[in-house]
């Protein structure tokens, strides 16, 4: 049985108000990425990726363009150990990226981690201790003056091991379960471990503040950064990172909020992967700062290979409404959002506008390797006529005049709605060949030929019922000539003759369709469609298609 009183706030606020932050709009720059995934993200899968696995997963991030890396806890298992080794000792981190280790403050696992760095050249190598008070309190059963002390030794025994060891390491610090933690006492702890490690303009240490569970609204967290950027120690000399977690839906804001507040890196994993509801994902960070015209400094222009690579991998799925990875993400099924947007492709293409301004679609697909035909637009029973239009001009080149397209659109969410099924771009495509193009029943247009003396006089052959038989009629020219043949010989009428015809640019070049509308004298509005390689012909059978569908019609009410 649920109950509220049960809960209360677990966060604490800075002692000052810290709110320079909401004076700024948006992200100006990229943070320095660092990919946990090989650490946070796999220690939360089902079953761990062996070695291969994360080999292949590590080559992947270097592609993306990750420039620190965490590698694992070298001294947690044999598994996580071979797996650095194996990355220093087949040479396969590149001189530009920089591999990160995680160790407990521990001095047998300190010295552990530096015998798996030996040889690397450039690494972060790690320290964390848990400050909260629900840690302090539960876990450890430790003062605060205690706890602090973890955090020296730390920072003394990462010195000490460095200094014994070849190579060029970064000191990085985390008060784990910073969010839990009295903001004044988690300065305090950082602070003293900033006074053991005396960084310098070129030899920076990094503090990293992580939300290990989300406790508070964004805001709170922004809050909580900006006042540790402000007061920290060297603040010069210190990288300030975050490392999100997810638990209250709202990692991507508590980033990007910290960022505004001061912080300068970002620690996170591909797609959100990570324990519980996952460590912040980003992706979406950075193609959030790719919409605002901000070079995120990663590459995910297939990002079709990379969600493959990921999911064979980590034995995770992405979800279908992932923020840009999503399969759904960029698809409309909505009639109106479907209108809107291939108005917007249509307007874009006109007008040759340097800023992508298309409706409903926060980027171009096209620049992460989705594609416009079966990305954006897909159609069912809740779809438009303007998505059904999009998917035949795009696939098919087949330009609807406006007028025809609810009349299709109708017949095609009637098919989807009692099939109860998403339409294909085949299907919608057979659809229209199978109910507009070309229709010869009941009358079968076979050839015409005319004669012009002021006004046109057409003789139309054609079969009906299974004979061959001329029709003949006059008129203005010889598209209304054939049109009173037809009336006259099927005793019908129709008015508002609406004609259009285009080459058709996809698939056959040589050909040309036309679409032919008209009203009934009954008010019903028929519309039919032909193709020929002659554009006359083309006409002519477009208005048969027409004429037949009326006459169907009458026959069945």
């Amino acid at each position: 049985m649920m109950n509220s009183n049960k809960y209360t706030r677990g966060y604490f606020m800075p002692p000052v108000e810290s709110l320079k932050w909401t004076q700024k709009e948006y992200i100006t720059e990229a943070p320095t990425w660092c990919s946990v995934d090989l650490r946070d993200g796999n220690q939360a899968l089902i079953i761990p990726m062996n070695l291969e696995e994360k080999l292949e997963y590590f080559q992947m991030l270097v592609d993306i363009g990750f420039k620190e890396i965490e590698v694992g806890f070298p001294a947690a298992s044999e598994t996580e150990f071979t797996f650095l080794r194996r990355l220093i000792e087949d040479n396969l981190i590149p001189d530009d990226v920089t591999i990160q280790v995680l160790t407990q403050a521990r001095e047998h696992i300190i010295k552990r981690t530096f015998e798996a760095l030996e040889g690397a050249k450039d690494a972060v190598v790690h320290v964390y201790n848990s400050t909260s008070v629900a840690q302090r309190e539960q876990v450890f059963r430790k003062s605060k003056e205690e706890i602090a002390q973890i955090a020296e030794t730390g920072a003394r025994l990462l010195k000490k091991y460095a200094d014994q060891t070849p190579g060029n390491f970064t000191f990085q610090y985390s008060p784990e379960s910073f969010t839990g933690t009295e903001i004044d006492y988690a300065l305090e702890v950082c602070n003293r471990v900033i006074d053991i490690w005396e960084p310098t303009a070129d030899n920076k240490v990094i503090i990293n503040l992580p939300a290990t569970v989300s406790m508070s609204m964004p805001h709170v967290y922004a809050s909580q950064v900006e006042y540790m950027s402000d007061n920290l120690k060297r603040r010069d000399h210190v990288v300030l990172s975050v490392h999100p977690h997810n638990d209250r839906g709202t990692g991507v804001a508590d980033t990007e909020l910290a960022i505004l507040a001061g912080a300068d890196r970002v620690e996170g994993t591909m797609f959100g992967n990570g324990e519980r509801t996952g460590n912040v994902d980003i992706v979406t960070l950075a193609l959030n700062m790719y919409s605002h015209g901000v070079d995120p400094k990663l590459k995910f222009d297939h990002i079709r290979e990379i969600i493959e690579k990921h999911e064979r991998l980590t034995r995770m799925r992405v979800p279908e409404r992932q923020p840009y990875a999503g399969e759904l993400v960029f698809t409309a099924f909505s009639g109106s959002h479907q209108d809107a947007i291939a108005k917007g492709m249509k307007w874009r293409e006109l007008e040759e506008r340097a800023h992508w301004t298309v409706p409903y679609l926060p980027i171009d697909p096209l620049d992460i390797g989705r594609e416009y035909e079966g990305d954006i637009i897909r159609i069912n029973s809740q779809s438009g006529k303007g998505g059904v239009a999009y998917i035949l001009e795009q696939s098919y080149g087949i330009d609807l005049p406006m007028e025809m397209r609810e009349n299709f659109g109708y017949e095609v969410k009637d098919v989807s709605d009692k099939n109860h099924k998403e339409l294909s771009p085949e299907e919608i495509y057979d659809i229209f060949m199978e109910q507009y193009v070309n229709i010869e029943k009941p009358i079968e247009f076979i050839k015409f030929a005319y004669t012009q003396n002021g006004e046109y006089e057409v003789n139309v052959t054609i079969h009906f019922n299974g004979e061959e038989m001329v029709c003949t009629g006059r008129g203005n020219g010889r598209f209304d000539a054939i049109s009173n043949a037809i009336k006259n010989e099927f005793h019908v009428d129709f008015s508002d003759l609406t004609y259009r015809e285009h080459a058709l640019a996809i698939g056959s070049s040589s050909k040309a369709i036309s679409y032919v509308g008209f009203r009934s004298e009954e008010g019903e509005v028929y519309w039919g469609s032909g193709i020929d390689t002659d554009i006359i012909e083309s006409s002519i059978k477009g208005l048969f298609s027409a004429v037949n569908k009326m006459l169907v019609n009458k026959v069945h009410v």
